[in-house]
Parts: C-alpha cells; structure tokens; sequence
C-alpha cells in the first residue's frame, strides 16, 4: 500500500512538471563577453538538477571509495567475531557430548579470541576436570576468576561441585562459605552444601539444610525423609556411648522426625547403655500410635528382652499391641518371654506355641524348650531343642 502511494505521487508530480513546463515561456540569457548565449529556463532547471545529481554521485563514489578500508576491517572484525562465536558454541556443545578433549581445545580457542573468556575458562575448567587433569583444571579455574568478575559466582559454584564430585568436601564448604560471602545463598547452592557436609559427617549441618530444603520444596519427600533418616542415624551412632547425651538428643527430636528406622536405632543403642527405661518409652510412643504400615516387629523383641520396671504393666502393654497385630510372631515370642520372667508359665508357654504355630523359628524353639526344663518337661524340651537344630542346619 505504502508503494503504491509513493508511484502515484510520482506520477502527480511528473504532470505537475509537464503542466509546469508548458506554460513556463521564460529563457535565461547568459553573457560571458565575448560569448552570449539564450537557453529556455525549462532546459537550464533540468540541466541544474542533472547537475545536482552527477556532483551528489561522484560525492557518494568518493566517500564510498574512501570509507572501503574501513568497512573492509568492519566486515573482517565481525566475520571473526561471528567465527569466535561459533567456536564457543562448539566448546559448550561438545562439553555436553561428553567429547571433552575437543571441547577444551574449541573453549581455549574461544578463550583465546576474547570471546565470553570467563564461561570459556569455566568449560575449559570442567572439561579439564573430566579428563582427571588436575593442573589444567586448576589452570582455567584460575583463568575464569580474573579474567571476568562478573563469572566469579560461577566460578565458585563450578569450584564447589567439581570439589564434591572428587570428594573434597572441605574445599566444596570453602567455595561456598566465600559464595555466601558476596551473593548470598540460592536453592543450587543450597543442595551442594548438604552434599558436601553429607560427605564430611556433619550431620548436624545436613539436618538443618534438609528442613531449609524442605521448606523451600526444593527437595522430594522421599529424599528428605530419607536424608533426616541417615542424619538422625549417624547422630545417634555418635551419641552411643553416653546414655545422657543419647537421651537428651532423642527427647530433643521432633515427633514427625521419629520413624521407624530411628526408633528402632535409637532402642538399641539405649538398651545397649542400659537405659531400659528409656528404651521402654521410645517403643511405646512408636508402637502405640503404629497401624499396620509402621508397626515394627524388631521394636517389640526388644520390647520383649527389656529387663526391670513393671513387668506386669509391660505385659499388658504388649496385649493391647496383640489385639491388632494377632498373627505377629515376634509379638507372641515376646509375650512368651515376658510371661516366663514372671513365672507364668502357663501364658509363656501359650503365647511361644502360638508363635511357633504362626512361624516356626529356631529362637521361639529354644524359648520353649528352656521354659519346659524349667518345668521338669525334659521329653519335650528335647523334642523342642531337636526342632531347633534342625531350623539351624537348614
């Protein structure tokens, strides 16, 4: 549409000029002694325009002519700018190829032609680190944190993973104390801390990452319950040996953070510093509040092998676990045991041939058989030390 209005402005001024030109009848009389010459002043306008017209195309030719070096360097410049570009652009897609021999060479190329050298460092760096060559790696780690500040976060994210990767978890916390240091802390950093304090056993350190993690969602629930899990486990391994700090740490721990897996950790490790009554009190927490998915069988043989405080009331306890786990075994061994600590054999030896008949086992065999030696049954308690063995041999 724009052309077509440009043509028919044309063609209006050209019947301008036409129409202009007819009835123009003037002349322009030029005396130069001892010339004189008369020339109509249609044709003296025309000759002046034509005029015009060759000086502005021979002023155009001339600056042309004398501005070609120029963009002779212009056009070389930007072919190798063009061609630098490309050069990085192979570093960075052969580095995700996994061809890292060539992507360092094409990176220290880029690097070489100035183009991006922080990022091109950085590839050359991590393509370094692949091929396990320390020196180069550390070479272009350096390239990158001079040559562009603006890559220096970066550079500290790249350090820090690289760190963790070839297990050197105190540099990885180094890297990222400094990151901390000049741009605070973001989800990706985040993630390589709790690698790095998992590496170096500071489970303290993991289990607050893991509750910023999970409050950011920055994590799957799996993987933080998991993570708590091993941080809670490690921690409690540690606090083993003195059955006050293994206490206070376990009172210390938040309920949703008590699973199974804890619990049953944490029962052992009190019973082995015989803190029984502790350990008491863990198992009932867990497994009165236990469906059918959390309950746990080991909880209740420990439960079962608990030695002082009211025996009775333990009892009791155990048969209201009973009542909704009635084909548990383990349960009805413990039951067995506890009953035969108070003497009442006649629910000892109930509960351990209810076991028996729900599970065979070599350990509710002997159970059995010691409780009827007890009670002068010596032909069945062979019979049951007999059955024993033979679950052994197998």
């Amino acid at each position: 549409m724009k052309g077509l209005f440009w043509i028919l402005a044309l063609f209006g001024l050209a019947v301008v000029a036409a129409l202009g030109a007819r009835f123009n009848d003037g002349y322009l009389l030029l005396i130069v002694p001892p010339w004189r010459a008369e020339v109509s002043l249609n044709l003296f306008i025309i000759a002046l325009l034509g005029l015009f017209l060759a000086f502005y195309a021979a002023l155009r030719l001339l600056v042309v002519t004398f501005g070609l070096p120029g963009r002779v360097r212009e056009y070389r410049a930007r072919r190798q700018r063009d061609q630098a570009g490309m050069v990085f652009q192979d570093a960075v897609r052969l580095l995700f190829e996994g061809r890292f021999g060539q992507a360092m060479k094409k990176a220290a190329e880029a690097h070489g032609n100035g183009t991006a050298p922080g990022l091109s460092a950085l590839i050359a760096a991590r393509a370094a680190q692949r091929m396990r060559e320390p020196e180069k790696q550390q070479y272009w780690l350096e390239h990158a944190k001079t040559d562009d500040p603006r890559t220096e976060a970066a550079t500290l994210m790249l350090d820090a993973e690289m760190a963790n990767e070839e297990r050197r978890f105190a540099d990885a916390l180094a890297a990222l104390d400094r990151l901390q240091g000049k741009q605070g802390r973001h989800i990706a950093a985040l993630r390589l801390e709790l690698r790095a304090r998992q590496g170096s056993g500071d489970w303290d350190g993991v289990l607050r990452l893991v509750r910023q993690l999970a409050k950011r969602d920055a994590l799957p629930a799996e993987v933080v319950a998991e993570v708590r899990t091993q941080a809670h486990l490690a921690n409690i391994a540690r606090c083993s040996k003195d059955a006050a700090q293994l206490t206070a740490y376990l009172r210390a721990l938040p309920e949703a953070e008590r699973g199974r897996r804890i619990a049953l950790a944490a029962a052992k490790a009190l019973v082995a510093v015989g803190a029984d009554g502790e350990a008491q009190k863990l198992i009932e927490a867990v497994l009165d509040g236990a469906d059918n998915d959390d309950w746990s069988s080991e909880l209740a043989a420990i439960y079962g092998r608990l030695t002082g405080g009211e025996s009775t009331a333990r009892i009791a306890r155990a048969e209201t676990w009973l009542r909704r786990h009635p084909d548990d075994a383990v349960l009805l061994m413990a039951l067995g045991r506890m009953c035969q600590r108070q003497r009442l054999w006649g629910k000892a030896q109930s509960y351990l041939e209810a076991s028996l008949a729900v599970a065979p086992s070599q350990e509710a065999h002997l159970e059995l058989a010691r409780l009827l030696d007890q009670l002068d049954r010596g032909d069945e308690a062979n019979q049951h030390y007999r059955a024993s063995a033979q679950l052994d041999a197998r």
